[in-house]
């Protein structure tokens, strides 16, 4: 890290009355070890904490453009749905919710799809944005989800899909619940037309969403350290009224259980998801995307 460029140019040009283009959160406090990193610094190793390897949760965007090949895709359309059915109220408008995370996020809503090439092999990504409404499922996103694999089937690619979701959007009800259902069936699509679904379980992975389309994958990939489950660890104690294991809900904890199929580095997944993908479709290691079928044969 350059000192002089980073900080003390900066403090001075402040000084000196000049517009400081230093960013609030310049450093970053990493969970596991209290250890402060700089922020640049985390976002060029993918957020990923250089001395510790703690993951930490990495924006969409940036997801989709490490995903593909060159950070080209095309970006899916945001499908337009009822915004805020049921007036719902608490502490804060739901309308209210939704300006400020737009604001916050540049995007529509929680989910970013997009169609590009991994290691030249066809395919469309679909990712949760855990800083909109903590990636929460609502009407806008089961649509979205639903939309990209209705592409994939007509691309006739495979679908990989990032979740990091607290669960279902409460602020749409019964209409959040019902996306559900709605992106089983959307799987089910998939498989129907012999396309691979690969999920790769991502920091936190809980309620409905672990309950449908997350764990529904031909493979389910995990990153490390990941919270991977359907009710919190305190909600269960209570219930059970038992302690429960060091680690539970942990992807490491889930592999060595048979949950998961593997637990990767954020920095081995485009390379990962490529390796299974030619398995999947039969499609040697060295050979061009171009002259396999995408679609794995009957």
């Amino acid at each position: 890290m350059n000192w002089i460029t980073n900080y003390v140019r900066p403090r001075l040009n402040s000084m000196l009355g000049r517009e400081s283009k230093v960013p609030e959160n310049l450093w970053i406090k990493c969970p596991e070890t209290g250890e402060m990193v700089f922020h640049k610094d985390l976002e060029e190793n993918k957020w990923v904490i250089p001395a510790s390897g703690f993951h930490m949760k990495m924006p969409a965007k940036a997801r989709l453009t490490d995903l593909f090949d060159g950070g080209v895709f095309e970006s899916l359309p945001q499908p337009k749905v009822a915004q805020d059915p049921l007036k719902f109220r608490d502490s804060k408008r739901y309308a209210d919710r939704l300006k400020d995370s737009r604001v916050k996020t540049e995007q529509e809503d929680t989910i970013l799809a997009g169609l590009g090439q991994v290691e030249g092999l066809k395919l469309v990504a679909v990712v949760h944005e855990f800083n909109f409404i903590g990636g929460s499922l609502g009407m806008a996103a089961g649509e979205a989800i639903v939309k990209a694999c209705e592409r994939a089937v007509a691309e006739k690619c495979p679908l990989i899909i990032f979740p990091a979701s607290g669960g279902a959007r409460m602020q749409e009800g019964i209409l959040s619940l019902m996306q559900l259902p709605r992106t089983t069936v959307a799987v089910d699509m998939l498989k129907e037309a012999g396309l691979p679904y690969i999920v790769v379980l991502t920091n936190p992975t809980t309620g409905g969403v672990t309950a449908s389309y997350a764990m529904l994958g031909d493979v389910h990939i995990a990153e490390p350290g990941a919270e991977i489950g359907f009710a919190g660890k305190r909600v269960i104690e209570q219930t059970l009224r038992e302690k429960l294991p060091e680690g539970f809900q942990t992807s490491e904890y889930l592999l060595e259980h048979g949950m998961v199929d593997m637990v990767v580095k954020r920095h081995d997944i485009p390379s990962t998801l490529a390796r299974i993908l030619k398995i999947l479709t039969k499609q040697p290691a060295n050979q061009s995307a171009a002259t396999v079928p995408a679609a794995i044969s009957a």
